[in-house]
């Protein structure tokens, strides 16, 4: 039984399936290793400079200066995967994000999130995720909540805001 369990453990960790085993590459180029959100909450966001759900990054900044101090981070995932609405480079795109919505939460450098070249850790969310959760991402603006031990416990579609009353229901029952 031991080894079983083992084995299992082992095959977790050398398939990526961990959420804090994944390391991307920031915005600005820098590694960006995901372990260092242990014991954090962390809001996974796929964002665009041109969507109609762009606006929402107001409201995604403000969620993370509400609560960033209770261990709770919103992660920026650009994408030019959706009608080509985000078409600028990173350094573009960080500056739209900070001129625009005076964006200081974290930002993934832009990557697809769907198909054959999807990132690592939207293989995660989307494909190792609680089955409910699992499934292709749509459009820009859908996000992932994942806990402090690293599992996806919601995902909210792109109509619903950083604001909605069922998304910080579940942001404050993750903070516990």
């Amino acid at each position: 039984m031991r080894f079983v369990v083992l084995l299992i453990v082992f095959m977790s960790s050398a398939f990526g399936v961990d959420f804090y085993s994944i390391t991307e590459k920031s915005i600005k180029g820098e590694e960006f290793k995901l372990s260092t959100l242990k014991g954090k909450t962390v809001l996974v966001v796929n964002i665009a400079s041109q969507c109609g759900f762009t606006g929402q990054l107001d409201d995604l900044e403000a969620l993370y200066k509400k609560y960033k101090d209770k261990n709770f981070v919103v992660l920026g995932v650009p994408t030019n995967d959706f009608g080509g609405q985000t078409p600028e480079d990173d350094k573009a795109m960080l500056e739209f994000c900070q001129k625009n919505y005076q964006v200081t939460f974290p930002i993934l450098t832009k990557k697809s999130i769907k198909g054959k070249e999807k990132r690592e850790l939207y293989k995660f969310l989307t494909e190792k995720s609680p089955k409910e959760f699992q499934g292709e991402v749509g459009w820009n603006f859908v996000k992932f909540l994942v806990n402090k031990e690293g599992k996806v416990v919601a995902r909210f579609t792109s109509y619903i805001g950083p604001e909605d009353k069922d998304l910080l229901m579940k942001i404050e029952s993750s903070l516990k």
